[in-house]
């Protein structure tokens, strides 16, 4: 009887085997750069055009290995009778590797288009190894970034994917031909926008709301994002005639949204230039020389105090927290 059992479980772990010993499915990422996006059939395809529109860094890297992206991303609002202007320089060094692969990514932003002002964010990842910084500051070694790196590369780089979907993805392209840009053959499309309603998305579940209700800030967003309506679009595309990645890019949008309190529509008008350059070409991505170590928690308060010489209460004890008198403690 046993010998019986013996010969029926083999068929189940030779299976079982098989399974744990067998070579791992590539990631996602790696399978998408290997499939074949024609990109001539992106002005009749609307899956190829939105796979292109919305490819992600990690893809465009894994189809053409080492290259510089840099995009020039400005809007101007203009209502109550005031403009205000924000600027956005977005930039991505790749080293070669795909997924895995060396980059600088970079995102600086500039109110009122004064140089110095805003914010921004650098984030490098070498040999493995990821630091960061926010724009004033020294970088600082993060060991566990929890995928803060893969989250910024893709920020960055996800400049067209924005204004598109900004633009609630309204893209009509027409196709003109081919030319050359950065010794490779493209696609050119002349871009505008579609005269149509937006499709309504996927039935989704209620927002969560705080205990005290929504705050201003995130009223006004919601309403823009509920209400926005695209106007206006022009501009042009030129895609990769081989990796079917938009290697050129230029597009001006106008829309507009209600205002708050009866006051009128407010106007948007946003502007973006991005191109790919440097492809093939090692960037020689090095570690920072003067990185800050990585913490597992920052002193925070204590640091301030130490900083402006504010001595701590006890050699052992937190800044700002007395000892224990001594018949307490006995």
């Amino acid at each position: 009887m046993s010998v019986l059992l013996a010969g029926c479980a083999k068929p189940v772990d030779k299976a079982a085997k098989q399974r744990i010993f067998s070579a791992e499915d590539p990631p996602a990422v790696i399978s998408a750069a290997s499939e074949k996006l024609p990109p001539e059939r992106i002005a009749d395809d609307p899956a190829v055009a939105q796979r292109v529109l919305e490819m992600g860094a990690a893809e465009a890297t894994e189809r053409l290995g080492a290259h510089r992206f840099l995009a020039d991303v400005s809007f101007e609002w203009a209502g109550k009778g005031r403009v205000v202007r924000e600027a956005e320089k977005r930039t991505l060094v790749s080293g070669a590797g795909g997924v895995g692969g060396d980059f600088d990514a970079v995102e600086d932003i500039n109110s009122q288009g004064l140089p110095g002002s805003g914010q921004g964010l650098e984030v490098l990842r070498v040999h493995g190894d990821v630091y960061a910084r926010d724009k004033f500051g020294r970088f600082r070694q993060r060991k566990r970034d929890r995928g803060m790196a893969e989250r910024a590369r893709e920020d960055v780089h996800g400049a067209l994917r924005d204004f598109a979907s900004l633009f609630q993805d309204r893209l009509k392209l027409e196709p003109q031909g081919t030319a050359t840009f950065e010794g490779r053959t493209v696609w050119k499309y002349v871009a505008s926008l579609v005269n149509r309603a937006p499709v309504a998305d996927a039935k989704l579940p209620a927002l969560l709301q705080a205990r005290t209700g929504r705050d201003v800030a995130t009223e006004r967003r919601l309403r823009f994002f509920d209400k926005r309506s695209p106007k206006a679009l022009s501009g042009e595309l030129w895609v990769d005639a081989e990796k079917s990645v938009v290697l050129k890019a230029h597009l001006d949008g106008r829309m507009t949204a209600p205002g708050e309190n009866k006051e009128g529509d407010v106007a948007l008008h946003m502007l973006l230039d991005a191109k790919v350059s440097d492809i093939g070409k090692e960037p020689g991505l090095r570690t920072p020389s003067d990185a800050l170590p990585d913490v597992d928690k920052p002193e925070g308060i204590a640091d301030a105090l130490d900083r402006f010489g504010i001595p701590r209460a006890g050699k052992h004890a937190d800044a700002g927290v007395d000892e224990a008198p001594e018949d307490e403690a006995q």
